[in-house]
């Protein structure tokens, strides 16, 4: 243990110099020097393994990603010893938010609100109490425009710009803040195409193709009804996923699950009239009914709640992670098609709720990850002109 704590204070005291070179970024490994470069990969595998099991939460953790941050050798060593969230149920590195949750239970999470700056933050639980040292996740800001709100996503607290590297998605709303269409800034698949508007443009003299591996690639829609249950009932709302397959969410199903951020050149087109223009592709992915998406596609519906009697009100059970009566919380279960219902669709896939004035709740498991979560509760917040 005591060669270990060495190595880490080492890994800790240095960092990597980056050179940035037009548009490519070169990344110079620090420890190239580090006799902990040149170690011998089985004695290598056992010293991670040994970092990898004796760490299980934050902010110890973070020693694991200082050893991926070593050398290629290390990070890939690293990688294939840290599973994702569905196995592992942590979440360590940044791509573990575009990883579906764990199967077996929910992952616990909470939003922290800013009403003056139009921002939300996301931070995964660290304990069974909700705390001010939470680990940080992801952003969003509220951007409002004529006909509709979005809402950006990023990994950087500070940067929710879509210029931002940082930038992974975004939720855009409808302008009665009734339907909601969620796009991922990378396909969720290898199979998956970006929504565009044209086959090709010119930037700059140079052909842009829009099948590039970073853009806005819709995954998910979601749609609330107008006045359910009275003018201010509980809300009703469903979800198509159409990034994942209804399968996922048997024993054995199997969702797609993003292994790395893609990098691609597009991000210094940002600025063009050709990423600002509207995709009639995207418009239409916004406006259509839910009833147009294709067969066997994961659709989520919010579980109804149950009138009590004697506190006069609509209730749900979440099992004490709740505190607090509002028309925002929720809790969503797989929604059967033609066929009869089962144990998997009586698990709740995603709940959000109200714990204080700007802190809620977010818990979610397998098949969506946390960012396709953080987004659907992103949605709650937003003005529901006919729903209220």
């Amino acid at each position: 243990m005591t060669i270990i704590r060495s190595l880490i204070q080492d890994i800790r005291l240095r960092s990597h110099r980056v050179v940035q070179d037009g548009s490519m970024e070169v990344v110079a490994d620090g420890m190239n020097q580090s006799c902990w470069a040149n170690l011998p990969e089985e004695l290598l595998r056992e010293v991670l393994v040994r970092i990898e099991a004796s760490e299980s939460c934050w902010p110890s953790r973070k020693s694991v990603v200082a050893c991926a941050g070593v050398c290629r050798s290390w990070r890939e060593i690293t990688e294939e010893i840290v599973k994702n969230p569905e196995v592992s149920s942590m979440i360590t590195f940044p791509i573990s938010v575009k990883q579906p949750g764990p199967r077996d239970h929910l992952l616990q999470c909470y939003i922290k609100r800013n009403r003056s700056t139009q921002t939300y933050h996301l931070f995964l639980n660290l304990g069974s109490a909700l705390a001010d040292d939470g680990k940080f996740l992801l952003a969003a800001s509220k951007c409002r425009r004529a006909t509709c709100t979005d809402y950006i996503i990023s990994l950087d607290a500070d940067d929710t710009s879509k210029r931002s590297n940082a930038y992974i998605g975004k939720l855009r709303s409808n302008f009665l803040g009734t339907k909601f269409a969620i796009y991922d800034r990378q396909p969720p698949h290898v199979a998956a195409k970006i929504a565009k508007s044209h086959s090709t443009r010119l930037v700059n003299l140079k052909q842009v193709s829009p099948r590039v591996p970073s853009g806005n690639h819709p995954v998910a829609r979601i749609s609330y009804e107008l006045y359910v249950l009275g003018s201010r009932g509980p809300r009703r709302m469903n979800c198509v996923m159409d990034a994942i397959p209804a399968s996922a969410i048997e024993p054995r199903g199997v969702a797609p699950t993003q292994t790395e951020f893609s990098i691609s050149n597009t991000e210094n087109f940002t600025s063009f009239p050709f990423f600002r223009s509207k995709s009639n592709h995207m418009e239409n992915f916004l406006s259509g009914p839910l009833e147009t998406q294709k067969d066997g596609v994961l659709v989520l519906r919010n579980k109804a709640p149950r009138w009590h009697a004697q506190l006069q009100c609509w209730c749900l059970n979440f099992h004490g992670r709740v505190t607090v009566a509002s028309v925002k919380n929720f809790q969503l279960v797989a929604s059967p098609e033609n066929k009869p219902a089962g144990p998997e669709h009586e698990k709740v896939i995603l709940q959000f709720g109200k714990v204080g004035k700007d802190l809620f709740t977010m818990d979610y498991r397998y098949p969506i990850s946390a960012f396709q979560a953080f987004a659907i509760c992103l949605s709650s917040f937003d003005t529901k002109i006919a729903c209220e």
